[in-house]
């Protein structure tokens, strides 16, 4: 049998569909992925690439199939000659007879290859104002007809499951949910050498607030940095708030200004902006964490929060969306619409280290819940 695979995102390993992408071919070179009710033992894997990746680095059980269209600038554009028209002849001509779409996108298969798409989210269809292009407008039309037409939904979340019934009507038993796993990288023990190089990078002290994952509108950093000049008004010695995320304030109103509103809220001396942070030097800077806060406000699984739990940070978040059940018991949770109750939640766990304690083991507990082999099969 001959299995495809979508595996085009393993060109952005920081991505988090990259990361899903790499860890989940990795497990499965171990393994085989059981969608369908057909014994895959022995299959032979295709991986379809648009460009080859140095963290591919797997048995001769898989192939790969590289290639471009003439349009060669990476953009939308480029992803539907690629998703949509290319890759769904270069399948056919393979001849597999299944097929496994690492990520929600435009690909539509000849009937004859049973087609299985892992759906993220559909943050387009609850927040239409990412669609603020004519490209990304086309392209979300066109993935959200594929992710219909498909054989097989894996969902990463009991919540991205429960959209695609609530706004596509989808039926319940075409989707499976299956969560996903972080990098092995927040699983290793890290050292002391390793931890003072990184925070000496990023010009860091142990013991500040954190938070990560994005600076989107949706992230929600504002009310965080509301909430944290609340707690700065209260009592001026409350340790920094370090804020990582790649700062593109042209973007605007989809990205947040992180550096505008420090300034207007005038606690530049007390808020660090590190930018985008390297995934190799990510375990140190949540092991070195206080506490790691992630207010967003919605999530189709929550990557961020998993991590820091992998490597002990005791986490607060926003109950909503995917993070109540990637959480759980292993964290503490507020209203990420309430300022005052952010700002509360924060105040209870710098006041309480064995708050912070019982949380840092009720994540590790949490994370045993998770892994790639539970992904894949």
């Amino acid at each position: 049998m001959k299995i495809g695979i979508n595996a085009s995102f393993a060109r952005k390993p920081g991505n988090g569909i990259g990361q899903v992408t790499i860890n989940a071919l990795k497990a499965l070179d171990g393994f085989d992925f059981k969608i369908f009710d057909r014994n895959t033992k022995g299959a032979e894997y295709i991986l379809y690439l648009e460009e080859d990746s140095v963290e591919l680095n797997l048995s001769n059980k898989f192939q790969k199939n590289i290639f471009l269209p003439f349009y060669k600038r990476d953009d939308l554009i480029r992803k539907i000659i690629w998703e949509k028209f290319l890759l769904p002849e270069k399948v056919l001509a393979d001849g597999c007879e299944e097929f496994i779409s690492l990520y929600q996108c435009p690909t539509i298969l000849f009937k004859k290859v049973l087609h299985t798409m892992v759906v993220h989210d559909i943050i387009p269809e609850i927040f239409p104002e990412y669609l603020n292009n004519w490209r990304k407008k086309i392209y979300w039309q066109l993935t959200k007809r594929a992710i219909k037409k498909a054989d097989k939904i894996i969902a990463v979340s009991q919540c991205t499951k429960n959209d695609l019934i609530k706004y596509w009507q989808i039926p319940e038993e075409k989707i499976e949910v299956r969560h996903i796993d972080v990098d092995k990288i927040y699983k290793k023990e890290i050292s002391v050498e390793n931890s003072q190089a990184i925070l000496k990078k990023y010009d860091l002290h142990p013991g500040y607030i954190y938070s990560g994952g994005g600076l989107e509108k949706r992230k929600n950093i504002d009310a965080l940095l509301r909430a944290y000049k609340l707690l700065l008004d209260e009592n001026k010695n409350i340790p920094d708030l370090v804020i990582s995320g790649k700062l593109m304030p042209e973007l605007a109103p989809l990205i947040i200004d992180v550096e505008k509103l420090v300034r207007e809220l005038e606690i530049e001396n007390k808020v660090k902006i590190i930018g985008f942070v390297e995934q190799k030097d990510l375990p140190a800077i949540y092991k070195n964490a206080l506490m790691f806060v992630y207010p967003s406000l919605y999530e189709g699984f929550g990557l961020p929060v998993l991590e820091a739990m992998n490597v002990g940070a005791p986490v607060a978040v926003a109950k909503n969306s995917s993070l109540l059940e990637v959480v759980e018991e292993g964290g503490i949770f507020f209203d990420g619409e309430n300022i005052e109750d952010i700002k509360n939640k924060i105040k209870d766990l710098l006041d309480n280290q064995d708050l912070r304690e019982k949380i840092s083991q009720s994540g590790f507990k949490q994370v045993k819940k998770f892994s790639w082999e539970k992904f894949i099969s």
